[in-house]
């Protein structure tokens, strides 16, 4: 037993080494983080782990930052951060996509919606899982003021920060709102693990449309599968897949995966009308898998042509979308699958259950399986859509 002389310094040594040990540990998963990210392999290129299929979250419709100014606002949105948590740790995704209404800019009434945004992110980071994102209908919508702020006991009380110019503080607190390039120059320039990118600047819109390669774990410049992101517009735009996207997808497929020889999916927020037609009808789910069917299917406002090139080119497997909360569903539809995800975030209207869809690629031969991951943990409605 030591003296008590020597306590304080042999407590001193031990608090040395647990710090280094601690500091050793997160240093390790940061340099593990940026080697995924920011590797040998450029930032379009997503490499597979030797022996093990490539496994998916979906994280849809969070809603982060709804009623921020009541309590159960900041509730609900820590609320979700345990959905995503208990997903994470359950199924521990090599990858994970938001597939859409991460914020709720319309309720956010701060000019940097993407301090919400941040928060979204948040529990994938810090497990040092990469991730990408495209956008939804509220990510950018304007500001609605509550009718309730109008009445003599409803005025908001404000905390704008202090004006360094005459108008400054003005421009803090207009609610103006925060575009989807803000959005998307914060999320991929504070987060090396961010795999979400801009698209061409001639391209409208054109903010979340890119496409990454999984490759070979074996061979890098080996595809396994070519993954396409699009921005399907809400918000300040039209809810459309335009003409332009359109073209842009032909021009892009035709560069990278030329003979349609490698299988293609698809990923966006609101559904394409393809989807009403596909949908179930009453008792009769034809071949449809899935565990809700609460609601008709709400659509894109126009078809612009990007669903016949899906049917027209045998290697596009599956279209993956959020947008309805009340459903779940995988249909099939000619030589594809069209999916929707499960509402993860508590913002949002719906009270069922939250959960994430997970994706399960398998290198050779190439499959591509799906299920339900639910916030008790519980699993259902597996589905192959390879075949």
């Amino acid at each position: 037993m030591p003296s008590s002389s020597n306590s304080p310094l042999r407590l001193l040594q031990w608090i040395v080494i647990c710090v280094i040990v601690i500091s050793g540990v997160q240093f390790k998963i940061h340099r593990n983080a940026q080697t995924f990210a920011q590797g040998n392999t450029p930032k379009n290129n997503i490499p597979m782990r030797q022996g093990s299929p490539f496994k998916i979250a979906l994280f849809a419709d969070l809603h982060f930052g709804e009623d921020a100014w009541m309590d159960w606002g900041p509730i609900q949105d820590v609320n979700s951060v345990k959905v995503m948590s208990t997903v994470l740790d359950k199924e521990k995704p090599d990858f994970v996509i938001y597939l859409g209404d991460v914020i709720t800019a319309n309720n956010i009434m701060i000019k940097n919606a993407s301090l919400y945004w941040d928060q979204a992110v948040s529990p994938t980071r810090a497990k040092g899982i990469p991730w990408a994102s495209v956008f939804g209908n509220h990510d950018d919508a304007s500001f609605e003021w509550p009718m309730e702020w109008f009445s003599a006991t409803g005025i908001p009380h404000l905390h704008c920060p202090a004006p360094s110019t005459s108008d400054a503080g003005a421009e803090d607190c207009s609610f103006r709102g925060t575009t989807r390039l803000e959005l998307m120059k914060s999320e991929t320039e504070h987060n090396t693990l961010s795999y979400s990118m801009n698209g061409p600047k001639n391209l409208w819109p054109s903010v979340s449309n890119y496409v990454h390669k999984l490759s070979s774990s074996s061979d890098s410049e080996a595809a396994v599968a070519y993954m396409y992101f699009f921005d399907s517009g809400g918000g300040s735009y039209p809810e459309v897949i335009s003409s332009a996207q359109v073209n842009w997808f032909q021009q892009k497929s035709a560069e990278v995966n030329p003979d349609a020889r490698i299988p293609e999916i698809i990923f966006w927020h609101i559904p394409s009308k393809e989807y009403k037609n596909v949908a179930p009808r009453f008792d009769a789910r034809k071949h449809c898998i899935g565990s809700m069917f609460m609601e008709d299917v709400a659509a894109q406002e126009a078809e612009m042509g990007i669903m016949k090139v899906f049917e027209e080119r045998h290697s596009v497997k599956a279209i993956f979308v959020g947008h309805n909360h009340g459903l779940d569903w995988c249909c099939p539809y000619k030589k594809l699958w069209l999916c929707f995800a499960r509402h993860t975030g508590y913002g949002g209207y719906g009270n069922w259950p939250r959960g994430a869809r997970i994706l399960d690629i398998n290198q050779q031969p190439f499959s591509l399986k799906s299920w339900i991951r639910m916030e008790d943990g519980n699993v259902h409605s597996e589905v192959i859509l390879s075949s």
